[in-house]
């Protein structure tokens, strides 16, 4: 499991988490799948989506992009 982020549970991870988890959840596919799509860890994904990692661009690209959406939107929806 990753270490967590010393900003884990900063208000602006655990929102954008929360809206990568509900855009997931919006495409039905579980965190496993997310993971292999995006290219990275399931248990880094998990850590994105519970607000306890700071991803780089590079992974939150790739996130939005097997979500099928732009990274703009889960901005926009993360509030941000």
């Amino acid at each position: 499991m990753p270490t967590a982020s010393p900003n884990a549970k900063e208000p602006v991870l655990v929102a954008f988490g929360n809206a990568v988890r509900a855009a997931r959840a919006a495409v039905g596919i579980s965190q496993e799948e997310l993971a292999h799509l995006s290219g990275i860890d399931r248990s880094y994904l998990g850590a994105i989506e519970r607000g306890e990692q700071n991803a780089g661009l590079l992974h939150l690209a790739r996130i939005a992009d097997a979500l099928g959406v732009k990274l703009a939107e889960l901005t926009v929806d993360a509030g941000l």
